[in-house]
């Protein structure tokens, strides 16, 4: 029982603080500069197709749209693919009249189909059509900076990067219960990431805002869940750097309650299970480069919970003065993310409550995940 105990106590460790500690001391002893383009004349900037797939965004297109065109990168530059996937309601409508009323000089392509056939069908066919060099990803939610497709795209001047993530800020929300949850979490996950990218590579990409040499686009399978993961782990398993770019913002607001970030969680961590069934060659050691990033930042931590499991049975099991104090500090901290934050906040324990919070309800949502990839699977694929 010893041995599980510290096995489960150690590997818990090490995914949680390790190896963001590891990702922090590489950076300083042998990061990995990009040779970023600067900002130069038009006539040097690559062509690129931006990819936007709607269903029912009809209350957004036309500012969506609007927030694309405002962008600091020549329009000439730019084409814009937009694909109404079965949308109920005025989403077609109002982009074929947004359609109407484009610069002459904007390359432009719009696509529909009844029924839904879903995200992975909308992109492969968009990049079938796409005649840029660059291809941008984003969403109807989002908007982008003023400066966020150029910021991304100078980063290709360098050779070796495949794919470009731009950064998700978080706005503050009225109305939102879980503001200070989501954003303490969401901090810590944009640290790490711009840690990865500092010395290699990230393990994927920000779905609102990516960018990728349309040479090293595939066509995803119908059932991806995580096109920004996978689209960008092809590249990095092709050789190419995925790279974080900070100044490449893309806006939006956090989940209401914690009942509607469920919902979105689970099927962000059931798509990571997911693509060790779609790319396995993501799991192999010697074809996948990124493989120590790629488990460490995105397969442990779905293990985690179960690690937590095992490791409480054995603790209670050894009942040693250690495993006891160890039992302690979990269950106190389960206490705290269980107690209403309101009534912590009086005693100056109301963020550490709700970081707490969000990191066991996150693993909560963890350990659910592959239930739901097994025995619901199609609930996961719906957008």
């Amino acid at each position: 029982m010893k041995g599980i105990f510290w096995f489960c106590l150690l590997s818990m460790l090490y995914t949680l603080i390790g190896y963001p500690c590891w990702l922090w001391m590489l950076a300083r002893v042998a990061p990995r500069p990009i040779r970023k383009g600067k900002h130069t004349e038009a006539e040097a900037l690559p062509t690129i197709s931006i990819i936007l797939a709607a269903r029912n965004e009809g209350e957004r297109i036309e500012n969506r749209i609007r927030n694309l065109l405002e962008q600091r990168y020549p329009v000439e530059k730019m084409q814009l693919i937009l694909i109404d996937d079965g949308s109920g309601d005025e989403t077609a409508l109002k982009i074929r009249s947004c359609f109407d009323t484009l610069p002459k000089n904007l390359p432009k392509m719009f696509l529909s189909h009844h029924p839904s056939k879903g995200k992975p069908w909308c992109i492969n066919s968009a990049a079938e059509g796409a005649t840029g060099e660059i291809l941008v990803f984003c969403d109807a939610r989002q908007r982008f900076g003023a400066d966020a497709l150029q910021e991304m795209v100078l980063n290709f001047s360098d050779p070796a990067v495949g794919c470009v993530s731009g950064e998700l800020v978080f706005e503050t929300t009225a109305g939102s219960d879980i503001q200070v949850e989501m954003g303490s979490y969401w901090k810590f996950e944009t640290w790490i990431r711009g840690l990865e990218s500092r010395t290699g590579s990230v393990a994927g990409a920000t779905g609102a805002i990516y960018a990728l040499r349309k040479s090293l686009f595939r066509p995803i399978p119908q059932e991806t869940i995580l096109d920004d993961v996978l689209i960008p782990l092809r590249a990095g398993l092709a050789g190419y750097r995925i790279v974080f770019e900070h100044g490449a913002r893309a806006y939006d607001v956090v989940s209401k309650d914690m009942e509607q970030e469920r919902r979105r969680k689970i099927r962000t961590l059931a798509g990571n299970w997911q693509l060790l069934f779609l790319e396995p060659a993501l799991a192999h050691p010697r074809k996948n480069p990124l493989w120590f990033r790629f488990m460490s930042h995105k397969i442990l931590r779905l293990i985690v919970p179960y690690w937590a499991i095992c490791m409480v049975i054995a603790a209670m099991a050894i009942r040693d003065a250690f495993s006891i104090a160890v039992l302690a500090l979990f269950f106190a901290s389960v206490l705290l993310a269980l107690a209403p934050p309101q009534k912590l906040s009086g005693a100056g324990l109301g963020k550490p409550a709700r970081i707490c919070r969000a990191v066991i309800f996150l693993y909560a949502f963890a350990a659910i995940a592959p239930l739901r990839l097994l025995f619901s699977p199609r609930s996961l694929w719906s957008r």
